[in-house]
């Protein structure tokens, strides 16, 4: 499995809401993504700059790339897009980090 990482940008004051929405994920929303190859996947938050930071590891045979496809991510993004950057069609500003160390 691949692990990786990226970071999104929590609008100030919207902490508490963004975890009441995942503390109350979709379960179509969790079949996708584990249909889709992701596991173990975690979301970290940097107070002082409200930067969200997710980890997460794929099966070799992911299939991430098609998620934007899915009418259940499109719908969650539009969900999302209200207390957190966005990009047009809603899915969230992500960058992705590169990796300097791991100690397994």
């Amino acid at each position: 499995m691949e692990q990786i990482a990226f970071r999104m940008q929590l609008h100030r004051g919207q902490l508490a809401e963004y975890k009441r929405r995942h503390d109350e994920i979709w379960p179509a929303l969790v079949d996708l993504l584990n249909a889709a190859g992701i596991r173990d996947y975690s979301i970290f938050l940097d107070e002082p700059t409200h930067l969200l930071f997710g980890v997460l590891r794929r099966t070799d045979d992911h299939q991430m790339d098609a998620l934007p496809l899915q009418p259940i991510m499109q719908k969650w993004w539009a969900y999302m897009q209200d207390i957190m950057d966005s990009h047009p069609d809603h899915s969230p500003v992500s960058v992705p980090l590169i990796p300097v160390f791991h100690l397994d």
